[in-house]
């Protein structure tokens, strides 16, 4: 063992206990502080795996599916380190081995979940050589941070040839990962939907429109929502690859279900798009060769964190706090706020900070019309662009209140709301708002 090794994981471990002791998330910082002591820790702890690296990419889903298959693993009675916070750039993946360390610098873990943020796979797979990578989708993200959608693709796909033997899990129903998936040459199987579940009411901005073999418009005979769904190409013969775990029977209302394998799986979440993240991890733990025969007793423990329908109780009102980022992301986090049908308050929280991209015009794409139902008590707009998000609804002629500090709007809606609210929120105001709620729920 290094002793450059066994420093840097004291110093990191020290400045997350700091951090933490100041109220910040301090994940990122024991990484930064880790590989400024020891430039190649991540190869030196991942190489101390004892079976298998999973890595979990995609724009939307990425750390439900990542936990969820770690909780999945753990019920098989292994040892798995994780970045359950999702930090996943690359100061946020050291972050996780150094802190899931011993003070030595010896690592206990016969497994590893890391999240991995697709820009970033260029300084994370080649140091941690993944055995399996799970593609959750590619939706258009951060135009000013990622570029258009190409750009990630081609960035993932010279990621995925420089580790030809990881197996990659992929959404068969997204034809933009199953054309990666198909074109990298790594070996790969599908999960996906074969039959449509709800009517897609909504207008979205389909990215998946044209082949990318021929640039042929592809034909769907049903969209799920955005461009997942049943595809094929007219011209080349481009289509929906063979789904090796395909949910059938989905039910989707107050609870989650759907079979699997003739596995009937249940699951107490909402919203559609969940049933993609349980069935992704499913996928994953039977590709690593489980038979996933606890996976239905993990879902009746695990209990979603980091605001992705994070459930508080505060002063008799029920919160959910969901993270909510770009286009397809918001359009399923309203369609699972409008599942529920007894009358709720709505707080949004749009930032624009580095973290989040600068360019907030995506919120342009959303359906938030979807937001005019009777069972709306009040919407409040928060955040560094609130005015922006409440010029948004006022197009589409739904009233709004604002309340810059984020605080103050929970506080209002907790004294005089209907005891239902809903919390959505961008990236960066995801951890001061998970605070406030945690510093609410343990007043008395």
């Amino acid at each position: 063992m290094k002793i450059r090794t066994t420093i840097a994981v004291m110093a990191a471990k020290i400045t997350g206990h700091v951090c933490k002791l100041m109220g910040r998330q301090g994940v990122t910082w024991a990484g930064k502080i880790a590989l400024k002591i020891c430039p190649d820790i991540l190869e030196e702890l991942s190489s101390q795996v004892r079976e298998k690296i999973f890595v979990v990419c995609g724009t939307n889903g990425k750390t439900t599916t990542n936990n969820m298959l770690c909780a999945g693993l753990e019920a098989e009675g292994k040892k798995v380190i994780c970045n359950h916070t999702g930090s996943n750039m690359l100061n946020g993946v050291v972050a996780a081995f150094v802190l899931g360390a011993r003070f030595s610098g010896k690592l206990d873990a016969d497994y590893a979940c890391i999240e991995v943020d697709e820009a970033s796979t260029r300084h994370v797979f080649t140091k941690i050589k993944p055995d399996y990578m799970v593609m959750t989708n590619l939706f258009r993200d951060q135009l000013d941070r990622y570029g258009e959608i190409d750009i990630t693709m081609n960035i993932l796909e010279e990621m995925m040839k420089k580790v030809p033997d990881m197996k990659v899990i992929v959404n068969g129903d997204d034809a933009l990962s199953a054309y990666l998936a198909m074109d990298c040459g790594n070996p790969f199987v599908t999960y996906g939907i074969s039959k449509p579940v709800i009517k897609n009411k909504t207008n979205e901005i389909r990215e998946g429109r044209f082949c990318k073999c021929c640039g042929e418009r592809l034909v769907y005979s049903f969209y799920h929502y955005s461009q997942l769904g049943d595809y094929r190409c007219p011209k080349c013969g481009f289509k929906r690859p063979e789904i090796d775990f395909d949910a059938t029977d989905v039910k989707v209302d107050d609870q989650i279900a759907f079979t699997v394998e003739d596995k009937r799986i249940v699951a107490n979440y909402k919203g559609f798009y969940n049933v993609y993240n349980i069935l992704a991890a499913y996928a994953g733990i039977r590709t690593a060769g489980f038979k996933a025969e606890h996976f239905n007793e993990m879902l009746k423990k695990f209990n979603p964190e980091n605001g992705r329908n994070e459930q508080f109780r505060i002063k008799g009102t029920s919160v959910v706090l969901n993270l909510a980022k770009n286009p397809a992301g918001f359009n399923q986090n309203i369609s699972a706020v409008m599942q529920d049908e007894s009358p709720k308050d709505i707080i949004i929280v749009i930032n624009d900070n580095a973290q989040d991209g600068k360019d907030i015009s995506w919120l342009w794409d959303v359906d938030f019309d979807l937001f005019g139902g009777d069972n709306i008590n009040s919407i409040t707009v928060s955040g560094i662009r609130c005015q922006d998000m409440r010029l948004r609804l006022k197009y589409v002629d739904i009233p709004s209140m604002l309340e810059n500090d984020v605080e103050t709007a929970i506080r209002k809606r907790i004294e005089d709301g209907c005891g239902n609210l809903y919390v959505l929120v961008n990236y960066t105001a995801l951890f001061g708002t998970r605070n406030i709620l945690k510093k609410l729920e343990g007043e008395k």
